[in-house]
């Protein structure tokens, strides 16, 4: 019973994290109404993602070596308090209405951006550190859930700030008191971290683990499940309307549904996965994220497009945790580096939509499934290699 207790002293704090995860979304709602206020071009526009996610790229790996030699802890705590401080940046509007500017505003989603890597790369093993290691691919679903509730409160947090209060850029406010509060929680929290007899990470050893076959295949299987899942949520709406002739505001509905079934998904998976083995479950879950695709191929009115899409969600949901925790569990000793590629591999989401996006331009709405569809094959593929690795 103490153990217990002990146990969720420590799993509550860095869970927190996870809601801080989730403040990245943010960068969707803020993209349209910084476009609005400054009356930016949707090029130009588009820099406060691209400010935002460059990050994952350039800084995950480094951020894992870091791990090894400060401490998880310490590096996600910083990881933290850069988010709160990112958040900061544009409350400074509230001072004087001439501190609202376009640069100011990249700035504060550079600093949410080189935050927010440093939270994905240091919370994932920190959790690992005190979870079972048989509960940790029901931990990592159950994680990825109430990120999943973060990114939907955000748009509904920042238009209650713009209709009850005025402000959109409120929404800040709130999430950098609940970034300080996440730093102070996990501050004071006792945590005992793994220590293993390996070596320090380098940046040789890190990209030297490329070279193990389990590790590169689920490293590429993140970057097409990220790439998949950006692109879905963008190319929704443009297959609908493609398809079926609905107009934006129906066809929009459908993204909707698709994040309705990722966090249904999750909680499920977080549940499911006490009593299914990690390996087979990935099996089973991306053939019916496959199927779900090919319905939406098939689909010959909108409400089967729509099943097929909440299908599509409910399937692909646990994708990443389940990725990541099959990996980290066959070689917990090396998880620092593990998550540093893992979270690098996040730059799919830059990749693939483009990608889909060239293809539905060229074939129309329905071709551009079938680069998902292809993506959710390798990870079959993926999936069955892992399980023959056992």
């Amino acid at each position: 019973m103490s153990t217990q207790k002990i146990k969720m002293v420590q799993i509550l704090p860095v869970f927190m994290s996870f809601i801080v995860m989730g403040f990245v979304d943010i960068v969707g709602v803020s993209a349209g109404y910084a476009q609005k206020d400054f009356g930016l071009s949707d090029s130009i526009a588009q820099l406060i993602p691209s400010m935002t996610f460059v990050w994952f790229f350039l800084l995950s790996v480094p951020t894992g070596i870091m791990l090894d030699k400060y401490g998880k802890k310490r590096i996600l705590n910083i990881g933290m308090a850069l988010t709160g401080l990112g958040m900061i940046v544009p409350l400074l509007s509230l001072l004087s209405a001439s501190l609202y500017a376009f640069p100011l505003m990249l700035v504060a989603f550079v600093l949410l951006g080189i935050g927010n890597t440093i939270v994905q790369v240091a919370a994932n093993p920190l959790l690992h550190d005190v979870t079972p290691t048989e509960k940790y691919s029901s931990f990592m679903s159950l994680t990825q859930f109430v990120k999943a509730i973060i990114s939907l409160l955000g748009p509904i947090i920042a238009t209650v700030m713009a209709t009850s209060l005025g402000d959109w850029k409120l929404v800040f406010a709130v999430y950098a008191i609940t970034s300080f509060l996440a730093v102070f929680w996990l501050y004071a929290t006792k945590i005992d971290e793994v220590k293993t007899d390996q070596k320090p990470a380098t940046f040789t050893s890190c990209f030297k683990l490329l070279g193990n076959p389990l590790v590169l295949l689920m490293v590429l299987g993140i970057f097409l499940v990220v790439g998949s899942d950006v692109g879905m949520n963008s190319n929704i709406a443009n297959y609908l309307q493609k398809n079926f002739n609905l107009s934006l505001e129906e066809a929009s509905v459908g993204i909707s549904f698709y994040f309705a079934a990722l966090m249904i998904s999750r909680f499920l998976g977080a549940v499911l996965l006490n009593f299914i083995k990690a390996k087979p479950f990935l099996i089973i879950t991306t053939l019916v994220t496959i199927m779900a695709f090919i319905g939406m191929i098939l689909a010959p009115t909108p409400l089967i497009g729509k099943i097929c899409i909440f299908l599509a969600g409910l399937g692909s949901g646990n994708l990443f945790p389940l990725i990541f925790s099959i990996t980290a569990n066959k070689m917990p000793d090396r998880i620092n580096e593990i998550s540093g590629l893992m979270i690098m591999a996040v730059s799919g989401g830059a990749v693939i939509p483009p990608l889909m996006g060239m293809v539905s331009q060229n074939y129309g709405g329905t071709a551009s499934i079938f680069v998902v569809v292809g993506c959710m094959v390798y990870v079959l593929f993926a999936g069955l290699y892992a399980r023959k690795a056992a």
